[in-house]
């Protein structure tokens, strides 16, 4: 238990007044900086965040190259005025280079590697405000910006937390509540198959929490996955009336 824990639960509504199984409020939009091979911009809750993709490219430097598949690289940072915590101090850090190495693994499970040897694949997350699930915020992000890049992949990646506060589970945690609560558990997923990609934990769950906590992820993952391919379909169609007009 954690010292001087706030109250994170009034009348049996978190503070936020979302219920237990309720997602914040999520809008996507993809290819939003032009120079990059595919980018997306998310605001989740109180985070925004913008992911940049860039390749199919010649690996460099070369000893790094794989003959047989391409390489994924990975830079996910918080921007120093993303928020008050010490996660916004400027340079990498221990989280920002463990959760750029997670982003990279994730996206070799889905990308199809093999169909360009030697060559690499540079996916940046940046955090421009956070507020709690910016490593899930920043998968989601990456998977439409990977998607609107035209990369195949055999699928589009969600990504969102489920936690323990007291005896409740609570989906899609914020700030105050990954930091006070009892356990906090990013997952991502390919929505096709349910298969997950990313379990990570923080904190214990029993077992049947544990697979109660996966079927909130599960369902709500239904919602992000329609945001993202919206997103893709409007950033297609405007591409389309560029070319038309």
């Amino acid at each position: 238990m954690k010292s001087n824990k706030p109250e994170l639960i009034v009348n049996n509504k978190r503070l936020d007044g979302r219920n237990f199984d309720e997602l914040r409020p999520l809008s996507i939009k993809a290819g939003v900086i032009d120079n990059a091979s595919g980018s997306a911009y998310v605001e989740w809750g109180n985070n925004k965040i913008i992911a940049a993709v860039y390749g199919p490219k010649e690996a460099m430097p070369k000893h790094m190259m794989d003959p047989s598949k391409a390489i994924i690289k990975c830079r996910y940072a918080m921007s120093p005025f993303s928020n008050l915590s010490e996660h916004g101090r400027s340079g990498p850090s221990r989280r920002s280079t463990e959760i750029s190495k997670v982003i990279k693994e994730v996206f070799e499970n889905v990308v199809f590697l093999n169909e360009f040897p030697g060559s690499e694949i540079d996916i940046f997350v940046e955090v421009l405000q956070g507020d709690g699930g910016t490593r899930a915020a920043g998968i989601t992000a990456a998977s439409v910006a990977m998607a609107s890049a035209g990369i195949p992949m055999r699928d589009l990646v969600y990504a969102v937390s489920v936690g323990r506060i007291d005896d409740k589970l609570a989906l899609d945690l914020n700030m105050i509540e990954d930091n006070y609560s009892d356990s906090d558990m990013p997952i991502a997923v390919a929505p096709r198959d349910g298969e997950i990609l990313l379990l990570q934990m923080d904190g214990g769950l029993s077992r049947e929490q544990l697979s109660r906590g996966i079927s909130m992820v599960l369902s709500a993952g239904k919602d992000i996955s329609k945001k993202q391919i919206d997103a893709l379909k409007e950033n297609y169609d405007s591409i389309s009336k560029k070319y038309e007009s």
